[in-house]
Parts: C-alpha cells; structure tokens; sequence
C-alpha cells in the first residue's frame, strides 16, 4: 500500500511538470534577445583582449537590442514571462558581467594594479558589487514589472543599460578622445586621463547604489519621444542628434551620466533641499495644544 501511495505521488508530480513545460515561444522577439547576450559576452571577450572601445560599442549594440526586443513583443503582443526571464539572464551578461569586466580590464592596464594592492581590492569590491546590484535590480524588475505598455512610463532604480551605459561612455571617451590629445601632445591628456581612471571605480559604486535605490527614472521613449509632444521636447531631440553627429563620444557621455544624475538630483531637490522647517508663525493650530490634544490622525498628517 504504501508503495502504490509513493507511485501515485509520482504520477501527480509528473502530471504538474508537463502541465508546466513551455511549449511555444515567440521566434523575433527571442532571438533579438539572444543578440543582447552574444554582444555582452562578445564584449567581455574583447575586453579580454584590451580592445576596450570595441567592447564598448558591443554594449551599445546590445542596449539597442534589448530595447528592440521588448518593442517586437508588445507590438506583436506576444509578451510573456518566458521573455522577460530570457531578457533578464541576457541583461546580466550584457549590462552586469561586461561593464564590471571592463572596468576592471582597462583599470588594471592603465594603473598597473599589481604595484597597488589596496588599489586592486577596492575595484575588485566595486566590480562586485556592481554586478550584484544589477543581478538584484533584475530581478527586482521580473517581480514587479506589468506587462500593460502603459505602466511603462517610468523605472524604480536605474535601469541597468544605463548604468552601464555610463561605465561604457567614459572608457568609449578615454579609448577615443583622450588617445588623439596624447597624439597631439596635448598637457591635458595626463589630467583628464588620471580623473576618468581614478574616479570610474566610485562612479561604479555609485550607479550600482542607484540601480537598487528607489529613486524613480523617466522611460524616456514613453515619456518625451512616443505620441504627441510639446515643441521642446522635439527641440531637446534635434539638439542631442546634433551633439552626436558633431561627437558621438562627448554624447555618449552626456547623455548616459546626465541620465544617471537627472533622477538622483531630482529626488535630492525634492527630498533634501525643498524640506524646510515651518516657521513658528506658520505652525498649524493644533501645534500649541500640545502633544496631549493631538490626535492620532493629526499625528500622521
């Protein structure tokens, strides 16, 4: 008897796994997918290599990917948990493993970390604590995301291609800028050189902070490019494509850290710089009731 209640108990498990077994896929939106992951590792790879700008622009290409994606999914409505799982694990590759990986190649070549011990271990902490970021802001995303587009009007945390995005940019303006003012002889190359190197393992650890913080960024194809727009919203558009045809490295820089920054100098504004103490001539009535008269309600307001 026993026996017969453990094969029983063996039917019903199996019956629950085919019933959960994934049967059909959508084949676009997959595939643009999986082009996200190859361009992250094909990055790691050229990191490898020292060919750092190349890696780059990889990352680039897979932010361009994982946009388009999620685009194919919900014109096609065909979004589901399948994809956004597929999205995430590619994302940590592209926009967690890649940057951290990066960092810490060109570091390791430009500063010569084996002479700084300390040095080393405080960018080994950062990469690390990079990619954890990105792995738990991911995942984060998975659990609170909604399907419906028009939920999609703004992140929790910055996203992660955008904080590799800022990783990327700065190593994109050293690789590309800062390598013709050595050429040219240029003073300022050993200055501009020694405050990207020196700084990229902060900004890392501050974009791996933002990434998990709760400090809300606009979707900026939602909120300032798709469906009508005021005028400067399209004169914001032509100025930026204007910085890029005149320098695709300074504009790759302002854009992806003046994003990082928008957010974090909003909430500062409203969260830090506008909270005021209220004046005592402008203290509300129940204020000089004293805190017996105060009622709960009161209290929480």
């Amino acid at each position: 008897m026993p026996r017969l209640k453990s094969q029983a108990a063996k039917d019903s498990l199996l019956r629950r796994v085919r019933k959960q077994r994934l049967k059909y896929i959508t084949v676009l939106p997959s595939l643009v997918t999986i082009l996200n992951g190859v361009c992250g590792f094909a990055a790691i790879v050229l990191a490898g290599r020292g060919e750092y700008a190349k890696s780059g622009y990889l990352m680039l290409v897979a932010m361009g990917a994982d946009v388009l994606d999620g685009r194919l999914a919900r014109m096609s409505h065909s979004t589901s948990s399948f994809g956004g799982q597929l999205d995430s694990l590619c994302d940590v590759i592209s926009f967690g493993i890649a940057p951290a990986f990066l960092m810490f190649r060109i570091l390791e070549h430009e500063l010569a970390l084996a002479e700084m011990e300390f040095l080393e271990r405080f960018i080994w902490l950062a990469a690390g604590v990079y990619i954890s970021c990105s792995a738990i802001r991911l995942a984060r995303f998975n659990v609170e995301n909604e399907e419906d587009e028009s939920a999609h009007m703004s992140f929790i945390g910055l996203p992660t291609p955008a904080a590799a995005g800022v990783i990327v940019s700065l190593v994109i303006f050293h690789e590309e800028i800062l390598t013709k003012l050595l050429a040219s002889g240029s003073s300022a190359y050993p200055v501009c050189r020694g405050v990207i190197m020196y700084s990229l393992p902060f900004l890392v650890l501050g974009v791996a902070v933002l990434m998990v913080s709760r400090i809300r960024y606009p979707h900026i194809l939602n909120q300032y490019i798709k469906g009508k727009k005021p005028l400067d919203h399209f004169i914001r558009v032509v100025f930026l494509i204007a910085i890029i045809v005149w320098s695709r490295q300074v504009a790759f820089v302002l854009i992806f850290c003046g994003f990082a920054l928008s957010g974090f100098s909003k909430w500062f504004y409203y969260k830090v710089l506008k909270k005021r103490v209220v004046a005592p001539d402008e203290q509300p009535a129940f204020a000089a009731a004293g805190p017996a008269e105060v009622s709960d309600e009161d209290a929480e307001v």
